[in-house]
């Protein structure tokens, strides 16, 4: 059982009956490293589900070569007995050509997903190679991020998308929806009264959502030297965090009112103050080391071109306009090659507003954190001192949420090989995310904010503010 149905949130019981699943760039990393691991996880904990698999790429390859493939990633999810369950066949074709699509999905029937692993501009081709008429009925479209690059290309993709088949037949998948903490967040605001009343700018100051990774450019020149931290991970994955935390409560949690509540923050949502030079920050790392292995400067990494600027550590300040969230800066910060891979949605309280005359010590604000990795919550108090019952001393509550009874991909694939668009991101979404980075991006690109520098295994530029 998925995460999602744990919870409630039925996909329509189409368990049974096989599905179609054809994976445009079935020979990619994404495939073997994510997708794959996570349909043979899901398949292990949904005996009754099948799953026809179709693999199509521009290689040479057979049908074996394809079974060899899945079959080393269902070993690596410990899913070798979900191999039963799977029809594997591998088509060699090119999906930025009509014919080759018509002959791809001609004859296709029930549930049929397609999934676009490949780079956005073969998946935006795809699209315009496709028609309405070759595309099964109730057929799902599942697109990979980064959807666009900016909001004009965004929304000429939602139109093309619109065109071929209706938006609750599309999954704009950002795998940070499936992460059991972040849906977690859900359960201990709304189903909480120690929290629920508290959720709003009158007792919270800040919110800061950190994803910092150890890992360094790791081969990935040619997608990431493009993107940056930046767009790789704020543009997408931690703004859609960031929605979650700070939405109205839904009446249901059905993709029509998850979506438009969490739609609704981001229309919401802008730079700090209208200022993305004062409000954003930006850095690469130089040579250092990171657990002991040595790493050079991501200029010196194969593939980047040192011309293009491109930040791996980046930072920015939002604010959400309504009532419930006006003057709460919500802070966003990602990079990579760092010595703290801190990966957490950290609340701040206010402190009280009086403290008694004979209490001394710290009464600072109340912390809340929600980890990403490992899933875990934390609450930092203020309370009497062991020693002294008069000094206040900061005490941690903790909890251990657990990981979740599938990977990230695993809950994604459940949504879109049943057809249940909740985990996606709506076309407006989409946008919304473009146009509300737009100011830092353009800030950046004239110069107007410095490019620091880092040595690779620290914790940042010099003069950064330590958010923990």
């Amino acid at each position: 059982m998925s995460l999602v149905e744990a919870h409630g949130w039925g996909y329509g019981g189409r368990m049974d009956a096989a599905t179609t699943l054809i994976i445009f760039g079935a020979t990619g990393d994404l495939t073997s490293r994510l997708l794959l691991p996570a349909l043979g996880q899901l398949l292990a904990t949904e005996p009754h589900r099948r799953v026809r698999l179709i693999g199509a790429g521009i290689e040479d390859w057979a049908d074996e070569d394809l079974k060899k493939v899945v079959q080393k990633s269902f070993a690596a999810s410990d899913s070798e007995a979900s191999l039963e369950r799977v029809e594997i066949s591998y088509r060699q074709s090119d999906i930025t050509k009509t014919a080759d699509l018509k002959a791809l999905l001609k004859g296709l029937s029930g549930q049929v997903a397609l999934y676009f692993a490949v780079p956005p501009a073969v998946a935006a081709a795809a699209c315009e190679a496709l028609t309405p008429e070759i595309l099964p009925d109730g057929v799902m479209l599942a697109l990979e991020k980064p959807f666009g690059t900016n909001e004009q290309s965004a929304h000429a993709l939602n139109a093309r998308l619109a065109e071929l088949v209706p938006e609750k037949q599309v999954f704009r998948v950002d795998h940070f929806l499936g992460k059991s903490t972040t849906l977690n967040v859900l359960g201990a605001r709304f189903a909480n009264r120690l929290l629920e009343p508290l959720w709003s700018a009158e007792s919270i100051d800040a919110v800061d959502v950190i994803y910092n990774e150890k890992l360094g450019l790791e081969g990935r020149a040619g997608y990431y030297d493009h993107a940056g931290a930046f767009v790789d991970m704020i543009q997408s994955h931690l703004l859609q965090v960031l929605a979650v935390v700070a939405m109205e409560q839904p009446a249901t949690l059905d993709e029509t009112d998850f979506r438009e509540a969490t739609s609704a923050v981001l229309r919401a949502t802008t730079v700090w103050g209208d200022d993305p030079v004062s409000s954003s920050r930006r850095a690469r790392y130089t040579a250092g080391a990171v657990d002991g292995v040595q790493k050079p400067s991501y200029v010196d990494e194969p593939g980047v071109d040192p011309k293009r600027a491109t930040e791996t550590l980046a930072e920015a300040t939002f604010e959400i306009h309504n009532a419930r969230w006006a003057g709460v800066p919500f802070t966003l910060r990602s990079g990579k090659a760092l010595s703290d891979p801190v990966r957490e949605v950290v609340v701040r309280f206010k402190p009280v507003r009086h403290v008694p005359v004979g209490l001394t010590g710290s009464a600072a604000g109340a912390i809340l954190r929600f980890y990403l990795a490992p899933d875990e919550m934390s609450l930092e108090l203020n309370l009497n001192g062991a020693d002294d019952p008069f000094v206040l001393e900061r005490a941690t509550l903790s909890a251990d949420l657990g990981a979740g009874q599938l990977l990230a991909y695993a809950e994604v694939l459940s949504g879109i090989l049943d057809g249940d668009p909740l985990l996606s991101v709506r076309a407006d979404a989409a946008e919304q995310c473009w146009r509300i980075l737009q100011p830092v991006l353009d800030a950046w690109s004239r110069g107007e904010v410095p490019l620091e520098e880092y040595d690779a295994g620290s914790r940042g530029p010099d003069g950064w503010p330590v958010r923990r």
